[in-house]
Order: C-alpha cells, then structure tokens, then sequence
C-alpha cells in the first residue's frame, strides 16, 4: 500500500458530492477513536447518477482493484451492484462497498449516520458510533472484536460528555 492519506480521499469524494456513508474504522477513527486503520470502507447510494460521480472520483484518484496486476479500473456496471470492490488509490485504499451487515445499502444505514465536517466546503456522513458497534458486534471476525472496547470507551465518553 502506498502513503495513506484518508482525509484527501475523503474530500476527493465529497467534492465530487457524491452519497456515501464511511464504515468501518474510518468511521470510528473520525468520531474520535483511538485506533488506526489501513483502508477507508465506503457504502454508496447505487443510482445511475451517484455512480457516474464516484467513477469520476475514483478517475481523479487513480482508483485500481487492489492486487490485480493488469491495475484494472471499476466500471459503472462493478459499482452499481451489490459486491465490494477493494481498491487502491494514490491516496491509500478505499474499499467501495454495495451493502454491509446482512444486506443493509445506503438507504437503510442512512438513518443511522450523521454528517461530519471534515475539512473547508468538505461533509461527509459516517455511520455512527453506536451503530459501527453492533455491526462490529455482529461480524464476529477477530480484528472486529479487538476493536470492541475501544468503540465501547469511546462512545461512553461522548455520552458522558456530549
């Protein structure tokens, strides 16, 4: 993996307004989470517009599927479904996800995020803490449980403290 530089993809991505919701550590990281991460997971809205916008972005950031060696682009009809598409940028990697936890797109995570400012004219939605946890809870893999206890302090802080 090349340098990781999250935030550039992330306002690469809202520059070009495009309807997603950071998952996945990201998320956490950006609500104030102790940890790191190696690749931002993305869930888009998969509507014919909403996809143009994202392969005009993942064009400005040199988007390849990670590990193939032809460095293969997505196309249109790869971001439209429902799959995950694993892929490296100039800015690091950036998972483009179809739907997470059981089948749940967009719009059924959409009331479970909320909007963060991350940079001048830069607002992206991230799903939220307490939402990241029982998806977390519910994967069960290793890396998703060690990561528990730090979502768990980390939204009691904000409960206790706003």
């Amino acid at each position: 993996m090349k340098s990781a530089r999250f935030g550039e993809t992330l306002r690469v991505l809202a520059q070009h307004q495009i309807e997603f919701i950071v998952v996945g550590m990201a998320a956490g990281i950006l609500q104030g989470v102790p940890l790191t991460t190696l690749d931002v997971d993305i869930v888009h809205h998969r509507t014919p517009e909403n996809v143009r916008r994202l392969l005009a972005a993942l064009t400005e950031l040199h988007a390849v599927y990670r590990g193939n060696p032809r460095n293969l682009s997505p196309s249109e009809s790869h971001l439209i479904g429902p799959g995950h598409q694993l892929l490296s940028t100039t800015s690091g990697d950036l998972d483009c996800l179809g739907a997470i936890d059981g089948a749940k797109t967009y719009e059924d995570l959409l009331q479970f995020s909320r909007e963060l400012t991350i940079g001048p004219n830069a607002v992206v939605r991230v799903l939220e803490l307490s939402t990241l946890l029982e998806v977390k809870r519910r994967a069960g893999r290793p890396k998703d449980i060690a990561v528990l206890p730090f979502l768990e302090a980390t939204l009691d802080e904000i409960r206790k403290h706003g």
